[in-house]
Formats: C-alpha cells, sequence, structure tokens
C-alpha cells in the first residue's frame, strides 16, 4: 500500500528527546516500512526514517523559534494535496489543521487526533467537520464530541526491545514528562517529601512554562531527596523508567499516556490519577493503582511492592506494542479503501 505519513514540524521524527506524537508517528513510520508498504513522511528535513522523506523545513521547527509555523505548515497542505494522487491512504497527524484537506480530497485521509479535546473553541470546529474520518488514541477522548465520525480506537504502541525488563528496583521514584501545570510536578514532589522516597526529575521546561517552573518549581528542588536531571533522551528513558520503583504520574486528564506504557514495557508500575485515559491503561492494582488524590497515591508508593513487575512487562507485550499498533491502522486503512470503492460502484440498471 502506499501511504502518506503527515506530521506537524516543531519536532523532528524521530524527537530528539522530548516528544510523543512524534515518537508514536516514528514508530508507526518504521514498522509499515518493514512490513512491505510504500511509505513517505512529510516532516522537518531534520527526520531519520528508512521510509521516504520529503522534507519541508530544514529543521525542526523548535530550533527556529522566529519562524512563522503557519506559513510552513500552509505550505505543506499545499505540498501534499499536489502529489495526494500518488497515494492509496494519507495518514494526518495534524489533527484538526488537515481537516478542510481531508474533506475535499480524493484520496482517503484518516487523522489521528492526538490532543486533548476539552477544550471550549474546538467545537465549532469539530461539529463544522464531523463528517470527517478520524481516529482516536484512548475512548476517554471522545468524550466531548462522541458524535463525530470516529472509525476505530488505536492505542499507541512501542517497539518490544525499546525497553528492557527490569526485574529488581531502586529505591526512588520516577517522574518524567514536562514541568508544567498540567503534569503536576508538586504533587510528585509533595508525595516523595512526605513519604521520604527519593524522587528524581527528568522533565522539560517548556518556554511557555518557564514562569511557573522558575516559581512554583525550582524552589523546591533545594531538598536533597529531589533529583532533576532536566530532559533525557528516548535512549536513557529505560535505566531512568526501569530502575524506579514506581513512576508517579500526577497528570492532569490526558488523552493517552505514553510515559505509562513505557514504564510498563520495563516491568515498572505505575502510579497515577483515576481520570482521562488512565484507566484504560492500568489495571488497578496489577499494574499499578489508580488513585483519587495525593492521599491515595502516598498509601499505593507504600503498597508498590505488591505489583508483580513481570505482568506489567506483560501487559506492554500484549497491549501496546508496535506491531499491535499497526496492524490496527492498518485495519482502518483497509476498511477505508473499501467504503472508498463501494461509493465508486455504479447503480445497478434498472
Amino acid at each position: 500500500m502506499k501511504i502518506a505519513q503527515v506530521v506537524h514540524l516543531g519536532v523532528s521524527v524521530p524527537p530528539e528527546k522530548y516528544g510523543g506524537t512524534e515518537r508514536v508517528v516514528s514508530y508507526l513510520t518504521e514498522e509499515l516500512v518493514r512490513l512491505g508498504h510504500d511509505v513517505t513522511l512529510f516532516a522537518s528535513g531534520d527526520s531519520i526514517t528508512s521510509a521516504k522523506l520529503v522534507p519541508i523545513c530544514e529543521r525542526a521547527l523548535s530550533h527556529t523559534p522566529n519562524i512563522n509555523r503557519d506559513a510552513v505548515l500552509t505550505w505543506m497542505l499545499e505540498r501534499v494535496w499536489n502529489v495526494s494522487h500518488e497515494f492509496e491512504m494519507i495518514h494526518s497527524h495534524l489533527d484538526f489543521v488537515g481537516f478542510p484537506l481531508a474533506r475535499r480530497s480524493e484520496i482517503p485521509i484518516i487523522t489521528t487526533l492526538h490532543g486533548h479535546l476539552g477544550v471550549p473553541e474546538l467545537v465549532p470546529v469539530y461539529r463544522e467537520f464531523w463528517d470527517v474520518p478520524i481516529v482516536s488514541i484512548s475512548h476517554s477522548q471522545r468524550v466531548p464530541f462522541p458524535s463525530n465520525n470516529w472509525k476505530a480506537n488505536v492505542y499507541h504502541g512501542l517497539p518490544a526491545g525499546r525497553h528492557h525488563f527490569h526485574p529488581q528496583a531502586q529505591r526512588y521514584l520516577a517522574f518524567l514528562g514536562r514541568m508544567s501545570p498540567e503534569k503536576s510536578p508538586d504533587v510528585a514532589i509533595r508525595i516523595a517529601q512526605r513519604l521520604r522516597i527519593p524522587l528524581r526529575m527528568a522533565a522539560k521546561v517548556d518556554p511557555v512554562d518557564r514562569e511557573y517552573f522558575e516559581t512554583q518549581i525550582a524552589p523546591l528542588l533545594t531538598d536533597p531527596l529531589i533529583q532533576y536531571i532536566g530532559e533525557i533522551t528516548d535512549k536513557e528513558k529505560d535505566e531512568f523508567l526501569g530502575n524506579a520503583c514506581a513512576a508517579l504520574c500526577p497528570y492532569q486528564p490526558e488523552s493517552f499516556g505514553l510515559v505509562v506504557i513505557e514504564a510498563l514495557a520495563c516491568g515498572t508500575p505505575v502510579v497515577t490519577y483515576r481520570h482521562g485515559s488512565f484507566p484504560e491503561l492500568i489495571d488497578h492494582e496489577t499494574t499499578g493503582f489508580l488513585c483519587n488524590d495525593e492521599e491515595e497515591m502516598a498509601q499505593a508508593i507504600l503498597r508498590i511492592g505488591e505489583i508483580d513487575r513481570a505482568r506489567c512487562r506483560n501487559a506492554f507485550e500484549e497491549r501496546f506494542t508496535v506491531e499491535r499498533m499497526t496492524k490496527e491502522y492498518v485495519q482502518v486503512y483497509e476498511r477505508l479503501l473499501r467504503e472508498k470503492a463501494e461509493k465508486e460502484q455504479p447503480l445497478p440498471r434498472v
């Protein structure tokens, strides 16, 4: 099958460090190529792929902050439109930005939604483009727009060898993500301080979160119990997550939560809130704990030794591999192609 993968240009594919969507797109693209599909990736020029790369810009736009991103994105959409006839399927990871193209294209375009949809300004957009075929990454993501044209729910997947099983844990908690209010690093710090368990924090500070970090979080990092190591690479995650006794994820509701399955791949149980996608990813008291508040999180960490780390790894292998994810996306592609063929069949003569 000739497939185009189209992704935002802010981060390379795969990301050098932080970046969830682009990492998933990389895993999917490489697995499609391995399966023998003819794949073209529209992305930044510093992306690395075994597919055919169409470089829209020389480097990811995060490296060129003064560039007009809307202009570059608009140019990419036009380039995809101009060559769309060369593909059987176009897979967009642009969220709603690609909807006008998807509605008008003769070539099927499926859009995976990677972001949180509970934002008021999205309401008129999703009501207008109710017919555009879309894929969710968790069932909870669909809640704001249950009647849109959902074709499938496909959970993210990772290569089985990307992270290794760590049967033995060290005595520390791991926090991985961004230093931002929605990731609640302050909650992680308070819990670690309360339990007197070391907390290692690998997190990015985006420019928009700089003031929050400097005023709310940095003063808390003076406690020797808390170790802030900054942003880490994908390769470094294996040791960081795998050696932790638990991944502490006090995040606000998320559409998925890639850190969760990265931890499970290492055999590390996850402690998180009982909201958003997390109840779909974590089996309570089996691969981690789903909690209602900080008090429950603290109590859950005291019970973390009850979790069998091998069962965490098994859950990953059963539910969250790139092979499973890619198989389900190919099924989505095939479904859209069948629907297209059915529409193009001439009506029977009367």
